[in-house]
């Protein structure tokens, strides 16, 4: 009989892997068939996520969550309308800019290579720098190629974009009205055990985590901006903003993003290059020491060996999305099963509402 039980318990450890990759398999092509409009559901969903928490603020005025919800969207576009007029002219003029200037940077890279090995051959060192060479003209020439290509499709990007903001846009207005509703109708599907749990872990990771992150590139951004314009770094403002918006990889995107913009800065000054990555470096411990800890206190509580797989695999079936949700999503299963196994499931709560229990609101 235990035989038979550690044979049956072999079978299913032994199935289970094989099981995962064909279930991730399969993720990964239905994501690459339907993209785009997962993509626009996602943002969607992470906007209304985090526009829950003004919403409850408006609503303590004694005002119907429907006038709540339209003065958030309001007050959100109106921003979003201010920052496109502003702030997005000159990172698109910062960023066609450094596009032209690459190129220059990396021959002057290759000429200071040149003459470093040169230097080596003079004092007899064995020094072959000729792949190194050929490998920053390669990147010149697929530099050169896709500015060439980019600007030519512009003006057709950015009509895209607009019609995808215009959507997401509409998609969390009518999720912060009717979301509630709709998630109430799949968690019916669902065993009763589960749909407490899942909820709640939902909410606290989508809604906390997002916050967070948020948060803390809004900090790496401010921080970072007059400084490195006091230090005088090329393209400071969007050198500070590709650092704060890599903040919404979680785990490692910070690092990715301050070790872009060195390697951006190395190609034109070793030095400034050294004291931009020491700045970064030291605000980034800052945020993750003393920030990071207070704001997500309540969120993730994954071991760092799951994170990083969750983010590969991520990767792997979604891309950037991927990477951006992989860690919530970890999180809400594992503080779902562990609501499960204490017993303690807490209130049902939609992550789509503010009010405390099932009722729907008369006015919504």
């Amino acid at each position: 009989m235990r035989r038979s039980a550690s044979l049956q318990r072999l079978l299913i450890y032994g199935l289970s892997g094989p099981m995962i990759a064909l279930n991730v398999w399969l993720l990964s092509v239905f994501f690459n068939y339907f993209k785009h409009p997962i993509t626009i559901l996602s943002i969607a969903a992470i906007l209304a996520f985090l526009l829950n928490y003004p919403v409850k603020f408006f609503k303590r005025a004694r005002i119907s969550h429907t006038q709540a919800v339209i003065t958030v969207l309001f007050i959100t576009l109106t921003l979003f309308v201010v920052l496109g007029v502003t702030l997005v002219p000159m990172l698109i003029d910062q960023s066609i800019q450094l596009l032209e200037k690459i190129p220059n940077w990396l021959a002057a890279s290759r000429s200071n290579l040149e003459q470093f090995e040169n230097l080596a051959k003079q004092r007899r060192l064995p020094l072959d720098l000729s792949v190194v060479s050929n490998q920053i003209n390669a990147n010149i020439q697929n530099v050169v190629q896709q500015f060439a290509s980019g600007a030519v499709g512009f003006a057709g990007t950015l009509l895209t974009g607009l019609i995808n903001f215009v959507l997401v846009f509409v998609l969390a207005f009518y999720m912060l009205l009717y979301g509630d509703r709709v998630w109430y109708g799949l968690v019916n599907l669902l065993p009763e055990k589960l749909r407490a749990p899942l909820t709640r872990s939902l909410r606290l990771n989508f809604q906390n985590f997002f916050l967070s992150q948020l948060l803390l590139g809004l900090f790496m951004v401010v921080s970072l901006t007059p400084i490195f314009l006091v230090m005088r770094v090329p393209f400071a403002l969007l050198f500070a903003i590709l650092i704060g918006i890599s903040e919404l990889i979680p785990f490692i995107g910070s690092t990715l993003g301050i070790g872009l913009v060195t390697m951006l800065v190395l190609l034109q000054n070793w030095w400034l290059a050294v004291q931009v990555a020491l700045v970064a470096i030291l605000l980034q411990q800052i945020k993750d020491n003393l920030l990071g800890p207070k704001l997500l206190s309540d969120a993730i509580g994954l071991n760092p060996i799951w994170i990083f797989v969750a983010i590969l695999m991520g990767f792997e079936i979604a891309g950037l999305l991927g990477t951006m949700v992989a860690v919530p999503i970890a999180g809400t299963i594992k503080g779902t099963f562990d609501a499960i196994r204490s017993r303690n499931p807490g209130d049902f709560v939609s992550p789509f509402t503010i009010t405390n229990d099932l009722s729907v609101d008369d006015d919504r």
